[in-house]
Formats: C-alpha cells, structure tokens, sequence
C-alpha cells in the first residue's frame, strides 16, 4: 500500500470530476468516461506467456505487449496486487503502438532472487534500482514509468533520481517517496486507523500470518474490499492475482518493506546514498500526469495541491470520481489515456 505520510492529515478522500484532457486516440465513450472500468464480470483476460530475464540481483518475470520496437511504457503494481492490475491497460496502450513491459516486482509471481544470500530487502531504492537494471538489460534508454501503490513510489524515484530514464510518469496519489524521518510522527488517530496492517506486519504475528497460505490469503482479500469499495471484481479476479503471493520470498519481502517504513528494519548500505538523496524529497522534473481516486481510503484531501510543488515539468492532475485503489484495474481505460496524454506533455 502506498506511504504513510501521503495519508496527510485526514482519512477524506478529493471530490470533483475527472480533468478533461486533450483528446486522445480513444473511442469517445471509452476516454470520455474516467471511472470507466474494465471487462465485464467473467471477462478475465490473461497476458501472453510470462518472460523472464536476470536483472540485477533477480530473475525478473515480466509479460510484455506490443510491438517491439515501439516506445516503451513500464507498468509498476503495488501490494497486495501483481502484474494482472494492468491486464487491460497494457492492451489498450499496445494498439497504441507501445511496447509495454509490466513485471512482477521482487517478491511477487515468477520474480526470484539470484541467490539465497541475497537479503530480502524491500527498501524504496532497491525496488526503483530493480526497474533500472531491468531496463539495462532490455536496452530501454527511456521509458513512460507508470505506477500505483508500491508502483507509484517506485516510478517516483525512478523519475526523480534517474530523469534521463524517464520520458515521462503517471502516479496514481501523486508524489509518494518515503520519508523517514516524517514517518516517526504520529498522525491523528483517525488516520492511523487506515495504516492498521502496518502495525500487524511490525509483530511476529503478523509475519506469521503473511507466512500462513490461507491467512495472507485473506488478508489481502480484505484489503481489496476495503480499499476498492466501489469495485464489483469477482473471486476469479482476486485468485488470478493472489497466485503471486505464494512466490517464497513474499512474506520475506512485503514484512521487510513496511518494517522499514517504520525504522524497524534496515537497509542496506549499498543504498545509502540514494536514500540520502530521497531525504531531500527531490523533485521531479519529468512530464507528468497525477491521477487520484476518489473512494481511495489513502486519496490526501487538496486534489493533489500537497504534492504539487514536487513536479516541476509539464504536468496534470486528475481526480477519478467513484474509483479506488487498485486504479489501473478498476479504470484502465482513464489509466491507459493518462500514459499516452503524459507522453504527449
């Protein structure tokens, strides 16, 4: 889930209608509508054969879409979800003519480390750093870095500490790097409520239950009722994604990145620097589009006005009225238009 500090000071959520952008190469009904959702119930689509390439300190499963010489769009998911939170979206955009490469984060689906001594850390820069190894290793120069959740923070720093990578971003929740130093304070009670499975995954029972098939299971269930509460997904949709959660370094993972958050955890030195740089909250100077959703529980009051100082390119904001968390799912066609509007900032 996305950084505890974005929460802001109240658990409301931004009103008002989705911005207007420039028309696009959509269908009028589809670009028009931006709590548009996905496939009707039953439609469950599935990407080509999963690819997998060593990158890094991981052997990356990724599915990729497109033609392969297009311009490259990387689309990053967050927890408790997996790479099927752009099985429309990717379509959408590779009839644009993109490449889209979505990989399943480390942790998460076909995604191993390389060695058992590698430490299973979940830290914010080691996840951005992952994204660029994977590009060096496809021999992408630049792409559209597009993200929710853990994605959005990902693609964040990507964007901010690498803006030569980048083309352009599309953040769902707007600017979401951590910091540290500002998640030692408390927030008013109200909104601590929200963040509860941060404080279960700081015990030794909550890494149990994350350990536990059945429990980690449901838990992530519950967050998705919770989080998505005008979503009408079925249970096939949820068990396609939960199918990644069993991938043996994701309880390893997922406790270590929200222990980490919290100053319960450490990094690793190899990191320093980068997080040091982080601290600062650079800016990000790339061509951006901000989407916020609406009945997202973790959507800041302001309709982006608490991150708007972080972007210094061209930029957008906009609002998705009756959407939730899980953005690129629930509206892939506002998602899919949101990329290729950025790309044209």
């Amino acid at each position: 889930m996305i950084g505890r500090r974005s929460f802001g000071k109240a658990l409301g959520v931004a009103a008002g209608a989705a911005a207007a952008g420039p028309a696009g190469p959509w269908s009028a009904p589809a670009a028009a509508a931006a709590p548009a959702a996905g496939p009707a119930p039953g439609a469950h689509r599935a990407f080509p054969r999963i690819k997998q390439i060593r990158a890094g300190v991981l052997d990356v499963g990724y599915a990729e879409l497109g033609p392969a010489h297009g311009p490259v769009v990387i689309c990053l998911h967050g927890w408790p979800y997996d790479i099927h939170s752009y099985v429309d979206v990717a379509p959408l955009l590779a009839g644009q003519g993109y490449r889209v490469i979505v990989p399943y984060l480390r942790g998460h689906g076909t995604t191993r480390f390389l060695s058992a001594r590698t430490v299973r850390n979940a830290q914010q820069s080691a996840i951005a750093m992952d994204v660029v190894a994977l590009m060096d290793v496809l021999k992408i120069g630049k792409a559209v870095l597009a993200g929710f959740d853990w994605g959005s923070r990902t693609a964040d720093i990507v964007a901010a500490l690498r803006p030569e990578r980048c083309k352009a971003l599309v953040s769902v929740s707007g600017y979401l790097v951590t910091s540290l130093a500002a998640n030692e304070k408390p927030l008013a009670p109200k909104a601590e409520l929200a963040w509860w499975y941060q404080y279960y995954f700081a015990t030794e029972r909550g890494r149990l239950a994350l350990e536990d098939k059945a429990l980690r299971h449901d838990l992530a269930r519950l967050v998705w009722d919770t989080v998505s509460p005008t979503w009408d997904f079925d249970d096939a949709t949820f068990e396609r994604t939960a199918a990644a959660f069993d991938n043996p370094d994701y309880a390893a993972v997922v406790i270590h990145n929200y222990r980490w958050r919290l100053g319960l955890a450490d990094g690793e030195r190899r990191y320093d620097a980068l997080e040091e740089r982080l601290a600062t909250r650079p800016v990000i100077p790339v061509p951006t589009v901000t989407l916020d959703a609406e009945r997202d529980p973790f959507t800041a009051p302001g309709d982006g006005a608490s991150y708007r100082d972080r972007f210094t390119g061209p930029y957008e904001h906009r609002t998705l009225p009756g959407i939730g968390h899980n953005v690129p799912q629930e509206a892939p066609a506002a998602f899919a238009r949101a990329v290729t509007d950025a790309d044209r900032l």
